[in-house]
């Protein structure tokens, strides 16, 4: 049985003793019946997960901009709404929330959420750093909630069909993966003018537990993954996108070492706005060889691909088999036999309901049953890309032990690793 089999499974049987004794405040949703959800951050991506939870009941709204809030409540006028999200969690009604604040209050959040009894939702990555990405999936296994990142290509017939081809050994047995993304972040020089803060930002609680810094629009609403305080750049944003493909096709886990194989100068406070950077796997039960994996952004691509070809796929996944080669992005993908890609055709796209990635997390909740990329699953995954930026960062090339936490060779990337919040914030 595959590992991501063995864990759907075994979180089935656990499912029916969970429900039998849980506890009286966490109510039980029939098919038909709906939800009452609460909303962390309404607008820009939290705009759009609202736009596809809207078919439930939004009893709660939370945004620390004033002018955000108000517009969500215009659309939801019976939800309450709050500036905190703590003290959103405080309602009693609420069975579930949808988190889609910066990645520095993903954690946060989350974990306060799983510790009320609400099932979550949250945005790609999990977390900003890897030791709250472990807290917050060892949460969700302890309360035996339902949970789901944001990756919502995930639920696309693209990827469906991916994975399908490669389990079936379409190109045979898998030895190298090139992941690449157009997309980039970063290379900035930190703001240095005293700005004042907006009427209507209540920017001590958009911080979080991110030590106090002077209020600079270079920071928000939209450019907060510039920076490693709030994120991590090009590798954290679209890393669990990607990374998705392989991990699922290939039942990834846990890298052996990490490296970078060229990037630009380290900034201590700016994201790289480009990075090439290799995992080394084990093999697995789906994945019956070693691995290697290479990660490009900020427009780097694999030397392999013949320049036309590189021009056409912007962003993609490049699998290497014994047999042939597979090449996809979110909406395509296509066999090659011939190692030169002299057999290149290009492949239509695959019309996708990326938004069936929230309804399957709402049926999972209704169903008593794991979502398809619940925090299990996705844990490793966003622990996997972030350990890209700590190499990048610790500029070491990491002997990952998974179990503990650690660069055994690198003792260096432990502060990289571990977060660190400023008082009166916990995890």
């Amino acid at each position: 049985m595959k590992r991501r089999e063995f864990i759907r499974r075994s979180a089935l049987g656990v499912a029916g003793v969970w429900l039998a004794g849980c506890h009286t405040s966490r109510r039980r949703v029939s098919a038909n019946a709906k939800l009452n959800l609460g909303i962390i951050g309404v607008a820009h991506q939290g705009q759009y997960d609202l736009s596809n939870v809207a078919s439930e009941n939004i009893v709660a709204l939370c945004d620390v901009d004033d002018s955000f809030l108000a517009a969500a409540k215009q659309k939801f006028p019976a939800a309450k709404t709050y500036h905190d999200f703590r003290r959103l969690l405080d309602q009693k009604d609420i069975d579930a929330v949808v988190i889609a604040t910066p990645d520095h209050t993903h954690a946060v959040a989350t974990a306060a959420a799983l510790r009320s009894g609400r099932h979550v939702y949250c945005e790609k990555p999990l977390t900003r750093t890897i030791s709250e990405c472990r807290r917050v999936t060892e949460l969700a296994r302890q309360h035996k909630l339902i949970t789901q990142i944001g990756t919502q290509i995930h639920a696309g017939e693209n990827y469906h069909q991916v994975v399908g081809l490669i389990q079936q050994g379409a190109i045979g047995p898998v030895r190298e993966v090139h992941v690449w993304v157009n997309a980039t972040y970063g290379g900035k020089a930190a703001p240095t003018a005293a700005v004042p803060v907006p009427a209507g930002l209540h920017y001590d609680l958009w911080l979080g537990p991110v030590a106090p810094r002077p209020y600079h629009p270079d920071y928000l609403p939209v450019t907060w993954r510039n920076w490693w305080a709030f994120g991590g750049g090009a590798l954290a944003d679209f890393g669990c996108h990607y990374l998705d493909l392989p991990y699922w096709a290939l039942g990834l886990h846990a890298p052996l070492t990490v490296q970078v194989v060229d990037g630009p100068a380290l900034h201590p406070d700016s994201t790289p706005p480009w990075l090439i950077v290799r995992y080394d796997f084990p093999s697995v039960d789906a994945q019956p060889r070693p691995l290697e994996l290479t990660w490009y952004h900020g427009g780097k691509k694999p030397t392999l691909l013949p320049a036309a070809l590189a021009e056409k796929w912007p962003s993609g996944v490049l699998f290497i088999g014994d047999n042939g080669r597979l090449l996809a992005d979110y909406t395509r993908h296509v066999v090659l036999r011939d190692a030169n890609f002299a057999d290149y055709a290009e492949p239509p796209a695959l019309n996708s309901d990326f938004t069936q990635h929230h309804q399957d997390w709402l049926r999972a909740i209704k169903g008593n049953r794991p979502a398809a990329s619940d925090f299990a699953y996705s844990g490793p995954l966003t622990e996997a890309a972030l350990l890209g930026n700590v190499a990048f960062r610790a500029g070491c090339k990491l002997e990952w032990d998974a179990k503990n936490l650690r660069a055994k060779n690198c003792p260096t990337a432990a502060q990289f690793i571990q977060h660190q919040y400023r008082p009166g914030w916990q995890l």
